[in-house]
């Protein structure tokens, strides 16, 4: 599962994400027991910062695929230190690790977490030389997971006030759990008076799911 979610990493276009305000940080402060379990975490730089490795240019790469199309390629080194991060994010920093994502023009990843300076110092030893860019976070893993689980765990209820939810997932850079209704009035309207307007909850317009059908051949000889 875990070399699917990177393999799917390596082919998404880099996203842009709009820092939330610190209130959603300062709520985190007082967790202790990330990164090293001997002492409380310090708090982590606001605003971001670059992985070392950055400070050298690098060039994109390209394979050829069927139809001369060029695609992007990452680095082993720079796939290898994703692995890492995410892995290590997942396991040993929930509260505090949102997501991976890569941005090949750039030939660099770029990690969103609650700030933290335990999982600071997990990163920079994880890049090694490849170029890591570390941005803010409001949320983190474990509290969206929750979000999540608890989101697909009334989808019946859902159906039954009539609110038709279709796509349900954690978004990497922690902005949210991402929802797609194809009744998005209706769900702007119910979700936040059973969850709370503070619910990390982001509402998207989707159309419900079609099937894919395969289509019959023609008989030899049919058609005009």
């Amino acid at each position: 599962m875990r070399r699917d979610r990177i393999a799917g990493l390596l082919i998404a276009a880099a996203l842009v994400l709009t820092a939330p305000g610190c209130g959603a940080f300062d709520a985190l402060d007082g967790l202790g027991g990330i990164g090293r379990a001997d002492r409380p975490d310090r708090t982590g730089p606001l605003g971001g910062w670059n992985t070392a490795g950055c400070a050298f240019a690098r060039s994109p790469r390209h394979t050829v695929v069927a139809g001369n199309v060029r695609t992007p390629f990452t680095p082993p080194r720079l796939a290898a230190a994703m692995e890492r991060i995410d892995s290590g994010g997942r396991e040993r920093f929930p509260q505090r690790y949102s997501g991976i994502e890569i941005d090949q023009k750039r030939v660099r990843a770029v990690v969103y977490r609650v700030p933290s300076a335990g999982f600071d110092d997990f990163v920079r030893r994880s890049a090694e030389d490849s170029c890591i860019v570390v941005r803010d976070s409001a949320h983190a893993v474990a509290e969206l997971t929750g979000w999540n689980d608890r989101i697909i765990a009334d989808l019946h209820y859902w159906e039954g006030q009539g609110v038709r939810i279709v796509t349900v997932g954690s978004r990497h850079d922690g902005a949210g759990v991402e929802i797609g209704t194809p009744d998005i009035d209706q769900a702007r309207r119910l979700l936040p008076a059973r969850y709370g307007v503070a619910a990390p909850l982001v509402l998207v317009e989707e159309g419900p799911v079609t099937p894919l059908t395969r289509s019959r051949p023609s008989a030899p000889g049919s058609g005009g």
